[in-house]
């Protein structure tokens, strides 16, 4: 078996121009002279994660949202990726942020009330079913329970 070769294409420089007209450079920095000590695109990521950032993709647009169950949520999530959001910002709601589980004494009247309710893998499952999670960005906003929805949020990405 032979290992295919990878062929690389130079592909040529779009030139961009602000509103007044002036040419935007690929790369500023002190000493024009000077080869970048780092790739965009490459470790240790200094110049961007992407090699052209945003001259060859528009920057993600995600909106906070997540409420009721995990189901409702998905709902939302396919909803607002048909609009043209390009990224997802999940909310959860207070019991799942602190890590109480929902049925808990401490939960009542916050289940779902502000963002949604994850207590369990099937849950997680449900919130992104359908979901690319290879081409979509998500993002969370999570306190002491980031461990556990990372787990799941990992377990669902496989």
């Amino acid at each position: 078996m032979t290992a295919k070769k990878s062929v690389k294409l130079k592909v040529p420089e779009k030139k961009l121009f602000t509103d007044s007209t002036f040419l935007v450079k690929r790369i500023y920095q002190k000493s024009p002279k000077k080869k970048p000590t780092e790739d965009a695109g490459k470790y240790p990521f200094t110049r961007g994660i992407h090699p052209e950032m945003f001259r060859e993709r528009f920057w993600t647009m995600r909106q906070y949202s997540g409420f009721g169950d995990a189901k409702l949520t998905n709902e939302r999530f396919k909803f607002m990726l048909e609009k043209g959001q390009t990224g997802l910002s999940m909310a959860f709601d207070l019991p799942t942020q602190i890590g109480y589980d929902s049925d808990s004494p401490q939960s009542e009247g916050e289940v779902g009330k502000v963002g949604v309710s994850i207590t369990s893998i099937k849950d997680m499952m449900t919130a992104f079913d359908g979901i690319p999670l290879g081409k979509v960005s998500s993002s969370m906003t999570i306190n002491s329970s980031a461990s556990t929805l990372l787990a799941y949020y990992i377990a669902v990405g496989e």
